[in-house]
């Protein structure tokens, strides 16, 4: 019929037509398909190659006439070679699809007959099914799978290629955990075939396909799986030099590595921190990108981020540990890792640095002190060939400084008071020897370690909140804190007063006194107050006569500047608002008025400036004080002083002394009674007010008394501490060592015997340096014989002190009685000894 496909011969029409004597072979039971004729000379195929089954409804072609049994040969052999470029089955029932297994059956119907269709939905669901249903099938689905994807490869079907990679995935991500392992190694090895060739897009291919292998959530770790291959082939990825730049970057390097770092670190457990970080810091070293800085910033800002908050501290001791392990690298390179480390305690919000928090400051502490030998010597290295410079070295130090505080407030408020303690107890304190100071550093070098410890302290103390003074200024901290502010030196004095201030100022009030005025009004000033608390009174009792002192006494030092008087009018202040009570007050004024006569008195040799600037803060604090509580009284004779001074003494006032340019008087500096602020005046104002209960007290001139602390806070070194036994006074001549035992007691001779008997001021400076360079470079068997030789000779002295105390007085009749046995000679009974 016209429009009708033409009807083929089956397979007994082609039997049928075989030459004589030719049977077909017999068909199994049940089978209905008859298989292909066995030609006597036919020849064998070779071997591992069989001959694929013709697709689903696919009928072989009419046969042409074959005369002769050769032509039939041939024939059979072209479509048999048709047939084998689309199936590749194994054994005799290859040629016919229906006896093929069922898990292939459903793997080829995923597969469309034009790739570009795509995967066919309806059959991959099928086979996710089957591969749901029957679980022990999955390795072999996945090797056919992974079969049919490589002979794909290999003739270019890139199409096919992909159909084959995403069937593998979806089976990937359908399949429980239990039984995915009998899909991975396929899976695995298909991927090695793509990063192996060389088209980009299969690289892309294979790369995404492990990513969505790698998001997987397994119940448990399998550790017979090996990603070396992919580790390294994803590196070298990274380091593309293709000559197409869209091929060589699929998106932006940057983000995908950055992409890819956070996603590897999120995942890396507590034991694996350390395998990710190590890598990184091998590369920052090997490239030199710690001295850059923003990169390597940027590595460990992606670090902090990425992993478990529990974990962060890992990663502060790791930087730790390369940062002792470069102590002998460039400035730069020490300085960048140590930057790192701020900006990772920065990030770090767990509060707390690990369980080692003190390690973590006598690392930072063990570099300042490494800094100060680099920057005395001009060497980093021990051979002297590697040169560095101060600023460099000062670069690295500011940066420590500043890693301190930065570690330091993300620690609770105990755990800072411990570490300002431990700060402390570094610091080279006068008349102890210098614990973090190296014996090559010298007085230099101490000194240089007190400043940059005293900026560490200021550091952490800026940041510091405490509701309790007691707390934040215990006695083992403030007493050794206060021995500083008599030092000779003026950059350590300022930063103790500044120490001082940041610690006492808890509703943080200092940064609207910073600087001292005569002009101050206190309803702009928004000052934060509050009532003294039960532990801010006892505080009070405890230390505050102890701090007046110390602003008494760091007031008449000569080289004293504009930093220290404005210091000084801020740390008044601050204690006037936050222990604002009458007493308080009172003791304050007294202070003031103390204050005041020190700068008049010609007794202390100070210059008219530092005259001027104490005036100029007695002025400016009255001000403050007067406007805080007590009567207006007060305050009316404060302003009347104040405006006197503006019309005739203007260098008294802050405004004019405390400048870039002060403005002083020529001469010596005279002031009138107008100009001051009067006792009687003072005490007058506050009378009939609750002040009033405490002005008897003005009665009493207030005169801070010198003790041991105040001198022996003048030492700077170890030599300063051997130095008091090695002074040299009157004792050492002979003629002290001949004069008669009856020589009698008086105050003056005990007082002499006791006192430092120095000649002038310059005198004692120039022994001193002799002692200190005495203990730098003599032998140590001459010192140790000079101390033992000084020690007998004070014991001596000892002896004859107290003789000449227990000797009894003179007889009238003129004859010596009897001497007695001295006390402290005297033997007593066991049973006497208590």
């Amino acid at each position: 019929m016209p429009g009708t496909r033409p009807r083929f011969p089956t397979m007994p029409t082609l039997l049928g037509s075989l030459p004589g004597g030719i049977s077909p072979p017999s068909l199994p039971r049940g089978i209905t398909m008859p298989s292909l004729p066995t030609l006597p000379s036919l020849p064998s195929m070779p071997r591992g190659v069989t001959i694929p089954s013709l697709p689903r409804g696919m009928l072989l072609p009419r046969a042409v006439a074959m005369p002769t049994v050769s032509r039939a040969h041939r024939r059979l052999l072209q479509d048999c070679c048709s047939v084998l470029d689309h199936q590749m089955p194994g054994g005799l029932c290859g040629c016919c699809w229906a006896l093929r297994p069922r898990y292939k059956r459903l793997v080829d119907n995923i597969f469309p007959e034009d790739p570009e269709d795509g995967l066919v939905k309806a059959n991959m669901e099928k086979l996710t099914f089957f591969a749901l249903s029957a679980p022990e099938k999955l390795d072999r689905i996945a090797a056919y799978l992974s079969e049919r994807l490589t002979r794909e490869l290999n003739r270019h079907r890139y199409g096919y290629v992909c159909i084959a990679m995403e069937a593998l995935e979806q089976l990937l991500l359908a399949c429980h955990c239990q039984s995915i392992n009998l899909l991975v190694e396929s899976f695995l090895s298909t991927l090695r075939l793509l990063l192996e060739a060389d088209k980009p897009h299969l690289h892309i291919l294979a790369t995404s396909s492990f990513v969505k292998f790698a998001n997987i959530e397994e119940d448990t770790p399998s550790y017979h799986r090996s990603y070396d291959f992919f580790v390294s082939r994803f590196s070298e990825m990274c380091h593309s030099e293709h000559e197409d730049s869209d091929v060589q970057n699929n998106e932006s390097p940057a983000e995908q590595t950055e992409v890819c770092f956070r996603e590897l670190l999120g995942r890396a457990a507590y034991g694996h921190i350390n395998n990710a970080i190590r890598p990184v810091l091998m590369h920052l070293d090997s490239h030199s990108l710690w001295e850059g800085r923003g990169f390597a910033v940027r590595c460990f800002q992606i670090i902090m981020y990425s992993i478990q908050s529990q974990h962060s501290h890992l990663v502060i001791q790791q930087l730790l540990g390369h940062l002792d392990a470069n102590s002998r690298s460039p400035a730069s390179v020490r300085a960048g890792i140590v930057e790192v480390l701020s900006e990772a305690a920065v990030i770090e919000a767990t509060g707390s640095v690990g369980p080692t928090v003190l390690e973590v400051f006598n690392t930072l502490l063990r570099q300042l002190r490494q800094s100060v030998d680099y920057q005395l010597t001009g060497y980093y290295d021990n051979a002297g060939k590697r040169g560095t410079t101060s600023t460099e070295e000062e670069t690295l130090q500011d940066a420590v400084i500043k890693t301190i505080g930065s570690f330091a407030n993300t620690l609770p408020v105990y755990q800072r008071s411990e570490v300002m303690l431990f700060i402390m107890g570094k610091i080279p304190v006068p008349g102890i020897y210098p614990a973090l100071g190296s014996p090559n550093a010298g007085f230099e070098g101490s000194r240089m370690i007190q400043v940059m410890l005293l900026k560490s302290l200021l550091q952490v103390s800026e940041r510091y909140e405490s509701s309790n003074l007691l707390t934040a200024l215990p006695s083992s901290f403030l007493e050794p804190l206060l021995s500083f502010t008599l030092m000779e030196d003026p950059e350590i004095r300022l930063l103790v007063l500044s120490i001082l201030t940041s610690l006492i100022d808890r509703r943080h009030n200092a940064a609207r006194l910073s600087t001292a005025s005569a002009a101050f009004d206190v309803s702009v000033l928004e000052l934060k107050g509050d009532r003294c608390s039960r532990q801010d009174n006892l505080f009070t009792r405890k230390h505050a006569q102890r701090l007046y002192r110390h602003v008494y006494l760091a007031c008449k030092e000569e080289s004293s500047g504009r930093g220290h008087y404005q210091a000084l009018f801020t740390l008044l202040a601050v204690l006037t608002v936050e222990l604002a009570t009458e007493e308080v007050v009172v003791d304050l004024i007294r202070l003031v008025l103390a204050l005041q006569e020190l700068a008049l008195s010609n007794q202390e040799y100070l210059s008219v400036f530092n005259r001027c600037g104490v005036h100029a803060v007695c002025a400016a604090f009255l001000q403050l004080l007067s406007q805080l509580g007590p009567p207006a009284a007060l305050h009316q004779h404060v302003t009347q002083v104040i405006e006197s001074r503006q019309k005739e003494a203007p260098h008294l006032l802050p405004e004019d002394v405390l400048c870039d340019k002060p403005r002083l008087p020529e001469g010596e500096l005279k002031l009138d009674e107008a100009l001051l602020f009067v006792q009687s005046k003072i005490c007058e104002a506050l009378m009939g007010s609750s002040y009033g209960a405490h002005a008897e007290r003005f009665n009493t001139v207030y005169t801070p008394q010198l003790t041991d602390e105040d001198r022996l806070s003048k030492r700077k070194s170890i030599g300063d501490v051997v130095s008091l036994q090695m002074d040299v006074d009157p004792w050492n001549c002979p003629d002290a060592q001949q004069k008669p035992q009856t020589e009698q007691i008086t105050f003056e001779t005990l007082k002499n015997a006791i006192e430092d008997r120095g000649s002038v001021e310059e005198e004692e400076r120039r022994k001193r340096m002799q002692v200190v360079e005495r203990f730098q470079t003599a032998p140590f068997e001459e010192i140790a014989a000079h101390c033992g030789a000084r020690t007998s000779l004070l014991q001596s002295k000892l002896d004859q002190v107290f003789d000449l105390i227990i000797r009894p007085p003179p007889s009238p009749s003129g004859h010596a009685p009897p001497r007695s046995t001295p006390l402290y000679e005297m033997k007593f009974p066991d049973l006497c000894v208590y």
